[in-house]
C-alpha cells in the first residue's frame, strides 16, 4: 500500500469514526439536558457536537467524490467544513473561560478569528478559488498558537495540567491548520492523520473541562474504545490483510480467499473489544479521572457498616468515606422526613452540592449532603450508579438495624410484662393465704386455748410469724433459709392440728440455705401436700422436705423436693391449676429462668407424692445481699 492509498484510508476510517462520536455525544446531550445549571455547559457540548459532525461529514463526503474521480465538488460544502473546524477552538476558549469572574474578552476575539476564517472559505467558493483558503487557514494557525499561549500563561487559577491539556489541543489545531493551508501533496498517513482528526482532541479537551457534564465518562470510555477499535481494524488491516492481498491478482467480490480473510479479521477485531473496552474504562478512571476504586469502595462501606449498632455511627461513616472518595470538602448526614418520589433518583446535584437520599423502608429516612467538590467537578453517570448503591446498601443495614432493635424492643417487653405479672401473682399469692388454712388455725387456737393455753399461745405465735413473713416480704427473691423458717412456722401450727398424724423431716443443708429463690415457691407445695395428702389419710402422713445441688454439664442445679405419704391419687385439678398454686409456680420459674427450670409431679405406687423443683444456679445464682 503506497502512502497516499494509506492516507486515504486513514482519512476515511477517520472521518467516519468522528461522525460516529459526534453523533454519539449529540445523542447524549439531547437525552440529558434536563437540569438548568449545566445548560450553559451542555449547550458547548451540543455547538461542539455539531461542529464536529459537520465538519466530518463535508470531509467524508469530498474525499468519496474524490475517490471516484468526481470532479465536481460542491466548493460550498467545503467552505461550511472548514469553517466548523474554525470554530471549534473558539468552543475550546469559550469553555475554558466560561466562568464567573473570568474575562470575555479571549472569547470575543476568538469567536471574531473563527466568523473572519468562515468568510474568507465562503469568499473563496464564491469567486471560485481554492477551498479551503490558505489565508483563513494560516490566520486560524497564528490565532490557535496565540490563544494556547494566552490560557497557558494567564489562567493563573487552574492547574498545570488543565493548562497543558487546552494548549496541546490548540497547538494540534495550529498544526492541522498550517498543514491544510498548503496545497495537497502526497503525504504520510501519519501527517494526514494528525491534519484532519485535530477535531477530535479538541472535542475531548471540551468534555474533559471540569467533569462538568454528567455523562462524560460514558461517552470518553465509549469513543476511546471506538477510537482503539478503529486503530486494530487499520493496524490489522495494514499488517495482515494489505500484504496478503497483494499475492492475488484478483479482488473482486467473488475473491474467496479475499472475503474470507476480511471475515476473520473481522471477527478477530469483534473478539478483542472486550479488551479494548476494558482498556479505555481503565484509561478514563484511573488516568483521566483518577478516580478511587468504587467497587472496594461500596465493599469496604458494606464490611465496615456491618457491626455498627446506630444509624448515626453508619451515616457519619458513609457519608465521611464518599465525601474523600469524591473530594468534597465536607458532608453532612441528617434526618429527612419526606419520601422521594417512587420514579425519582436517590442522587439530586445542585449549585450547592450533591444530596444523597438514603430510602430506609420507614420513617424516619434519612439524607447525606457532599458539598464543595474540588475543583468544581460535577459528579459523573458511574459516580451517580456508585451513589446510589451504597444509598441502597446504607439503608438495608438501616433497617435491619431496626428489626434487630425492634425484637430486643419487644422481647425486653415480653420480659417485663412476665416480670410484671410474676410479681402480680406473688402479691396475689400473699393476699390469698388459704382461708381454709387460717380458719383451722384459728378453730385450733380455740380448742387450744381450753385444753392447753400455753400451746394456744405458742400455735398464735407461729401464725402471726408465718403471716408476717408472708405479708411484710415485697421482694421477689429470698433465700433458701428464709423460705424453710416460713414453712417450719406454717408446719408448728398445723403439728397443733394434726398432732401425731403429722411428721415431718426437713434436710437443708447450710450451705444451700444463702441461695436465693423466688419467694413462696415452696410453701404452696406444702401446703398442697398437707390439704390433699396427710389431711385426707385417716391416719396421717409424714412430710419430707429436701434441697440438694445436682452437678451438670452447662450448670449446676438446686433440687427442692417435697414429699408426702398421703393419698395415693391427687384430684387432676391440683396438677393443672393455673392460679395460687401449682401453675403459678410454672409461669413463675418460666418467667425467672425460661426452659432451664421447672416444676415436676410424680404420683408412686407406694403412696408417696413427690414434687420437685429444680432452678440454675451458679452464673444464674442469686445470692443475698
Amino acid at each position: 500500500m503506497n502512502s497516499l492509498n494509506a492516507a486515504l484510508l486513514v482519512n476515511l476510517i477517520g472521518f467516519s469514526v468522528g461522525i460516529a462520536l459526534y453523533v454519539l455525544l449529540a445523542a447524549m446531550v439531547v437525552r440529558h439536558r434536563r437540569s438548568s445549571e449545566s445548560s450553559g455547559v451542555n449547550s458547548l457540548l451540543l455547538a461542539t457536537a455539531a461542529l464536529g459532525l459537520i465538519w466530518n461529514l463535508g470531509e467524508l463526503i469530498v474525499s468519496i467524490q474524490r475517490d471516484f474521480g468526481y470532479s465536481g465538488t460542491d466548493p460550498f460544502l467545503m467552505a461550511a467544513a472548514y469553517s466548523a473546524l474554525g470554530f471549534l477552538p473558539t468552543v475550546v476558549v469559550h469553555s475554558a473561560q466560561n466562568e464567573p469572574g473570568r474575562s470575555r474578552i479571549p472569547a470575543i476575539a476568538a469567536y471574531a478569528l473563527s466568523v473572519f476564517a468562515a468568510i474568507l472559505h465562503f469568499r473563496a467558493a464564491a469567486l471560485g478559488q481554492s477551498v479551503p483558503s490558505a489565508l483563513a487557514m494560516q490566520t486560524l494557525t497564528v490565532g490557535a498558537i496565540t490563544l494556547a499561549a494566552f490560557l497557558l500563561f494567564f489562567n493563573f487559577r487552574e492547574t498545570l495540567e488543565k493548562k497543558a491539556i487546552w494548549a496541546t489541543a490548540l497547538l494540534v489545531f495550529a498544526v492541522s491548520s498550517l498543514h491544510l493551508s498548503v496545497e495537497r501533496s502526497e503525504n504520510s498517513w501519519l501527517v494526514e492523520l494528525v491534519a484532519h482528526q485535530s477535531s477530535l482532541p479538541i472535542a475531548l479537551t471540551i468534555l474533559y473541562q471540569n467533569f462538568r457534564f454528567a455523562f462524560a465518562d460514558l461517552f470518553l470510555k465509549r469513543a476511546i474504545s471506538l477510537i482503539l477499535l478503529a486503530v486494530v481494524a487499520f493496524g490489522l488491516y495494514v499488517a495482515v490483510a494489505a500484504p496478503l492481498l497483494r499475492y492475488h491478482e484478483t479482488h473482486d467480490r467473488n475473491d474467496v480467499f479475499a472475503i474470507s480473510l476480511i471475515i476473520a479479521l473481522w471477527i478477530a477485531t469483534a473478539l478483542l473489544y472486550p479488551m479494548l473496552h476494558k482498556a479505555a474504562v481503565w484509561f478514563v478512571d484511573r488516568v483521566i479521572l483518577q478516580r478511587a476504586d468504587y467497587e472496594k469502595l461500596q465493599l469496604s462501606i458494606t464490611k465496615e457498616i456491618e457491626p455498627m449498632e446506630t444509624a448515626e455511627q453508619i451515616l457519619d461513616l458513609v457519608s465521611g468515606k464518599l465525601a474523600k472518595a469524591l473530594t468534597a470538602a465536607s458532608s453532612i448526614a441528617g434526618e429527612r422526613n419526606d419520601a422521594i418520589d417512587p420514579h425519582g433518583e436517590l442522587v439530586e446535584q445542585n449549585p450547592s452540592g450533591t444530596k444523597i437520599f438514603v430510602p430506609t423502608a420507614e420513617l424516619p429516612y434519612f439524607e447525606i449532603s457532599l458539598r464543595e467538590f474540588h475543583g468544581g467537578r460535577r459528579l459523573l453517570s458511574d459516580e451517580t450508579a456508585m451513589l446510589e448503591s451504597v444509598a441502597m446498601i446504607t439503608a438495608r443495614r438501616i433497617d435491619s438495624l431496626r428489626v434487630v432493635h425492634e425484637r430486643c424492643e419487644r422481647e425486653f417487653k415480653e420480659q417485663e410484662y412476665s416480670k410484671l405479672a410474676a410479681e402480680a401473682q406473688l402479691t396475689a399469692l400473699r393476699s390469698q393465704v388459704n382461708p381454709h388454712f387460717l380458719f383451722n388455725a384459728l378453730t385450733t387456737i380455740g380448742y387450744l386455748i381450753q385444753t392447753s393455753p400455753e400451746k394456744a399461745v405458742e400455735t398464735l405465735l407461729h401464725l402471726t410469724k408465718l403471716l408476717r413473713g408472708v405479708l411484710s416480704s415485697t421482694g421477689e427473691f429470698s433465700t433458701l433459709g428464709e423460705e424453710i423458717e416460713l414453712i417450719e412456722n406454717y408446719l408448728d401450727i398445723e403439728r397443733a392440728r394434726f398432732e401425731e398424724r403429722l411428721s415431718v423431716e426437713i434436710d437443708v443443708p447450710q450451705s444451700l440455705r444463702q441461695i436465693q429463690i423466688p419467694s413462696l415457691i415452696l410453701q404452696p407445695l406444702v401446703e398442697n401436700a398437707i390439704k390433699h395428702g396427710i389431711s385426707e389419710n385417716k391416719g396421717g402422713g409424714k412430710l419430707e422436705i429436701v434441697a440438694e445441688r445436682h452437678i451438670e454439664v452447662e450448670h449446676n442445679v438446686l433440687r427442692l423436693i417435697v414429699r408426702d405419704s398421703g393419698a395415693s391419687k391427687k384430684p387432676r385439678s391440683i396438677v393443672g391449676k393455673t392460679g395460687v398454686g401449682l401453675g403459678n409456680i410454672r409461669e413463675r420459674l418460666e418467667s425467672y429462668y425460661g426452659d432451664n427450670a421447672g416444676l415436676a409431679l410424680d404420683f408412686g405406687k407406694d403412696g408417696w407424692t413427690t414434687a420437685e423443683i429444680r432452678i440454675p444456679i451458679g452464673t444464674r445464682e442469686r445470692m443475698a445481699a
